[in-house]
This record gives C-alpha cells, structure tokens and sequence, in this order.
C-alpha cells in the first residue's frame, strides 16, 4: 500500500476558523473495527475449499445485524456518482436498527466516511480509503456518510435492514470538513 498522504480538514466550530488535519487510514479490519467490519479476501479471514476443490470459501465476513423489531435482510444495488472534488462534508447518517453493508461491484477505490456510535461529534469523524477488492459493513448505529464513489459512476451491493421501524437518522453539517483532493494523488483513476 502507498504511503497515505495527508487531507486536510477546514472545520469551523462554534464560529471559530479552526483548521483540522486528518491523515486517511488504510483500510484493515484492525482499525475499523469500532466502525464495523471489512469485507475482503484476506489469508487473515477464515477460509476453507469447497465445490469438489474448485472454490475458496472465505466463510463469515461480516455481521449481518437486521433482526431488530422483526427486521429482514435485503441485497440491494446503489449507483453512486461522484461528488466533485473537494468533497464538503454536509451530513452524516447512522441506521440504529441495523448494520449495513457496501460491497463495490466495479474496479474503483472509494471513501469511506465513519464516526463513532453515539452523540455525533464532529471532531471524531475518520476517512478511510477502500480499495476495490474491500467492502464494509456499518455496524448498527455507526455514524457514516453515504458512499463516495470516486472518479465515475460505481454499483455496489448493499445489505441492509427492510422493515417496520424508523432506521435512518441523519444529521445536516455545515459543509465546512472538507476532504481536500490533496487526499487522492496516489489512487490510480485506471487500477483503483
């Protein structure tokens, strides 16, 4: 993995110009843990031979919570467009019902955009970079963004919670985090 450059983050807090740096992480089910789980093929990850030797299984990636007040799973697919870059952040949203998972179908890298469960601070929210070979899985009540595509159009196979119940709270910022694409140089627009 390429050293990680710098974003920097302009945040105005409480009427005061504070600017702050936040490096991206790279994304390892290490240290997303407190947000949720990675899904990739890693010799890390349990995995076994199936189908008469012909098929790598690498079993339970992730945690599909969806049960809660007699929730289903549903396997959907979402199309994302790319935000023009810099990116302003300008919500963020939790599902307190459930996890939810993002599997990317193409070959591009995306953002992903957390901060812990709870009170949402702003302060406290993280960027990651995702290759396309990893998807994630929010657990539930993890603060995120929506995807951020990044470069073109992008399908990713989502699975989440279908049922009574209010599942998506979302929370309106100001637009002053902003990624800067001072994060991006050393993802390639050809390999992801």
């Amino acid at each position: 993995m390429a050293i990680l450059p710098t974003v920097v983050v302009k945040a105005m807090f409480e009427n005061t110009n504070q600017t702050m740096t936040i490096t991206p992480k790279e994304l390892t089910s290490e240290n997303f843990a407190a947000f949720g789980d990675v899904i990739e093929v890693s010799d890390n990850k349990q995995h076994f031979t199936i189908n008469d030797g012909f098929t790598e299984r690498y079993h339970d990636l992730a945690e599909v919570d969806v049960n809660n007040q007699s929730g289903r799973a549903l396997i959907s697919i979402f199309r994302s467009t790319p935000l023009v870059l810099p990116i302003a952040v300008k919500m963020m949203e939790r599902h307190p019902l459930s996890s939810q998972a993002f599997i990317p179908m193409g070959e591009q890298s995306y953002l992903v955009v957390v901060a812990p469960r709870g009170e949402l601070d702003p302060t406290e929210i993280e960027v990651f970079i995702a290759t396309a070979q990893q998807g994630v899985n929010y657990h539930a009540g993890t603060w995120h963004h929506y995807c951020l595509a990044l470069y073109e159009v992008s399908d990713f196979i989502v699975v989440d919670r279908g049922g009574s119940g209010d599942n998506c709270d979302v929370v309106n910022l100001d637009g002053s985090l902003i990624i800067s694409p001072t994060l991006l140089p050393f993802i390639s627009q050809e390999n992801g």
